[in-house]
């Protein structure tokens, strides 16, 4: 199965990543994760990402905040799927994250996902990787099902609430 890399641009990053991480771990999806940033570390981020291919890997997150240029570095250096986790930050709430990651130039495509958004960019990897492990599709519609069958199960209680009042 192929792996899954998390690049955040600082370890402080890990709260917002450790829902994607509890994500994979749930799927068997094996990962690394990996604290390099775009500006302080920028030949760490390139060399992980020009070698992320030869070394199993099938898509990668790049979650930043502030400048949020991992991703697009990331994305600059491989030809993997590259999905940005923008994080929110005390000025301007992660906006300046989010309008950085999804402003990505022609030819250097970054799927984005929402704002804090750990758990989706994980299942969004997790979908991509599904493409080609059948087994792991199987485990996607599997945690739809569960999920379809949650909300069945609300909306009845709720109907019953409704009918109470």
């Amino acid at each position: 199965m192929k792996k899954v890399g998390i690049l955040m641009g600082s370890k402080s990053d890990l709260e917002v990543v450790k829902p994607a991480i509890a994500t994979l771990k749930k799927f068997g999806v094996p990962f690394e994760a990996h604290a390099y940033s775009a500006h302080r570390t920028p030949e760490a981020a390139v060399k992980f990402a020009a070698d992320a291919r030869k070394n199993g890997f099938g898509a990668i997150i790049g979650a930043a905040g502030k400048a949020a240029h991992l991703a697009g570095v990331i994305a600059a250096h491989t030809t993997l799927p590259v999905i940005a986790l923008p994080i929110k930050a005390p000025i301007l709430d992660g906006l300046d994250a989010l309008f950085s990651m999804v402003q990505m130039p022609p030819g250097v495509p970054v799927a984005t996902v929402a704002i804090d958004g750990a758990e989706n960019a994980a299942l969004l990897a997790i979908q991509m990787l599904s493409i080609s492990d059948e087994s792991l599709a199987e485990k996607l519609s599997g945690f739809k099902n569960e999920m379809k069958n949650k909300k069945l199960a609300e909306d009845e209680k709720l109907q019953g609430e409704i009918e109470d009042l």
